[in-house]
């Protein structure tokens, strides 16, 4: 594993340890040049999946790209980094395990607002407003108060 610090290739492992959620294993390195420490982590891939985009285009699936638009969503919103990576993992999960090879971005999208949706309304509504496109204040009115409808029942 290269140093993050210095680039040096050769470093040794000090501690591995399972993730609370088991879906990776964190490790603690030192390298053997400069001395430093630094963290890893090792997930399992089932498969390489490829995302269809809108206009035809492919792109490899990106764990950190769909994380990072979670935490996005989230943000300042008191849901914690562990809820997020279980939210990720499972969705990682779903799309690795569902036998297909390519996978509709929109599918993901789904997949993402409805997890959203049981951990935290705002943050649902957040990320609908970017995947669905919102262009007016009356966009956020009616699905807000779709969402409201639906807490109710």
């Amino acid at each position: 594993m290269r140093c993050p610090f210095c680039a040096n290739d050769d470093s040794q492992v000090k501690d591995s340890r399972p993730t609370e959620d088991s879906t990776s294993i964190r490790r603690r390195r030192q390298c053997s040049s400069c001395g430093a420490r630094f963290t890893t982590f090792e997930r399992v891939q089932l498969r390489e999946v490829v995302i269809l985009k809108s206009g035809n285009r492919r792109e490899a699936f990106d764990r950190s790209k769909l994380e990072n638009s979670v935490a996005l969503a989230c943000r300042k919103r008191g849901v914690t980094q562990d809820q997020i990576d279980r939210l990720v993992s499972g969705i990682q999960r779903q799309v690795e395990t569902s036998g297909e090879g390519e996978v509709q971005s929109t599918h993901i999208g789904e997949l993402v607002m409805e997890g959203l949706k049981q951990i935290d309304s705002v943050a649902y509504i957040r990320f609908a407003s970017v995947y669905r496109d919102f262009s007016e204040a009356k966009d956020f009115e009616e699905f807000a108060s779709t969402v409201q409808e639906a807490a109710k029942d």
